[in-house]
């Protein structure tokens, strides 16, 4: 019985050390710094080594260059020897290289879209260290349009955000002319020189 009891204050000695060693790391701000420090350098976040347009970058994961296609968005074309620049093209591609900047992205796949597609690129929602999915920030701006024709989890939200775009003629919507496509979404223009 006696030896229950010292378990018992043993025990409560240290929760109670716990809490001061918390309560005195979030006074002196030891639990922001380690907020941030986890923001930047922690692990399933990438650094960015190329940007090809609006809705494709490739990320350094762990020494293997690895080319991403944001899920659920589509840019107009800038690169595509098939195509001419589409308008709008280089704005989208300036704006996702400028959001980004130097920021490592956190990239998360989604349970109803493939892993790759048929170019082998990796299909991924791009996350900011902030916590912007830039998938969606894309269209909310008005820099790219609602890919739907493959399903993915988020197809509604996006679906909104861009009818909410059109309604604002954000970004492209306001001096692009963009036609439905056979996939269900739209394509851009030639941009003018």
């Amino acid at each position: 019985m006696r030896r229950l009891r010292l378990r018992r204050r043993h025990i409560s000695w240290g929760a109670l050390l716990v809490t001061i060693i918390m309560l005195l790391a979030q006074h002196y701000g030891w639990i922001d710094s380690l907020d941030k420090s986890i923001e930047t350098s922690q692990p399933g976040t990438y650094a960015v080594v190329e940007f090809f347009d609006g809705d494709t970058i490739s990320v350094d994961m762990n020494g293997t260059v690895e080319k991403i296609r944001f899920i659920g968005v589509d840019t107009p074309e800038t690169h595509d020897p098939r195509k001419a620049v589409q308008c709008g093209g280089q704005e989208a591609a300036i704006y996702t290289r400028a959001t980004i900047g130097n920021q490592r992205v956190r990239l998360a796949s989604d349970p109803l879209s493939s892993n790759r597609d048929r170019y082998d690129r990796l299909l991924r929602y791009v996350y900011l260290p902030d916590g912007t999915l830039l998938n969606q920030q894309l269209i909310t701006t008005g820099h790219g349009f609602a890919y739907t024709y493959f399903p993915f989890a988020k197809s509604a939200l996006f679906i909104k955000e861009e009818a909410t775009a059109i309604r604002q003629r954000a970004g492209l919507w306001a001096y692009c002319k963009p036609v439905p496509n056979e996939y269900g979404g739209y394509t851009s223009n030639p941009a003018t020189p």
